[in-house]
């Protein structure tokens, strides 16, 4: 079992966030964005950062090349989805996309916005990782939770 801070600093022991989140046993802030068959979309539940979305497998899996060929069609698809209901819906003009196979849990992505406040720690993918630390450390207000939760029923209005 792993503890993991939430970003609104409730603490929950799991064996795999993923599976707990897609499962149902944790509710991620806002709800579940859009769900299909084969996955799951909801707001990142460690960084409030508006439109910062974890695209997750529904099957305990780890890499691409185990996704089957439904689950391939599916993601792609769900993820161009997404990316265009960030664009239209949040006004996002650049995300960053991470995946990554060396996960403590199972098969998901990140889209993660750039905002004009990023900039101040770079424009390279070696920012990210300060962006994300500074939304957790200094974003938590209950202003900035709104602004959150704002964009997420704005995204899931949009994916309907």
């Amino acid at each position: 079992m792993r503890t993991i801070t939430l970003s609104n600093g409730q603490t929950v022991e799991v064996e795999c966030l993923s599976c707990a989140l897609t499962n149902g046993l944790i509710h991620p802030d806002g709800g579940v964005i859009i769900e299909t068959e084969h996955f799951h979309a909801h707001q990142d539940v460690a960084y409030p950062i508006e439109g910062l979305v974890i695209l997750a497998s529904k099957r305990h899996i780890k890499c691409f090349d185990e996704l089957t060929d439904a689950e391939k069609l599916d993601y792609i698809n769900l993820l161009t989805k997404i990316r265009k209901a960030q664009r239209d819906t949040l006004g996002i003009e650049y995300v960053y996309y991470f995946y990554n196979e060396d996960t403590t849990h199972h098969f998901h992505t990140w889209l993660v916005p750039r905002y004009e406040w990023m900039y101040e720690f770079g424009r390279s993918v070696e920012s990210v990782r300060p962006v994300l630390l500074h939304a957790r450390n200094n974003m938590n207000d209950e202003e900035n939770r709104r602004k959150v939760l704002t964009a997420i029923e704005s995204l899931k209005k949009e994916l309907k």
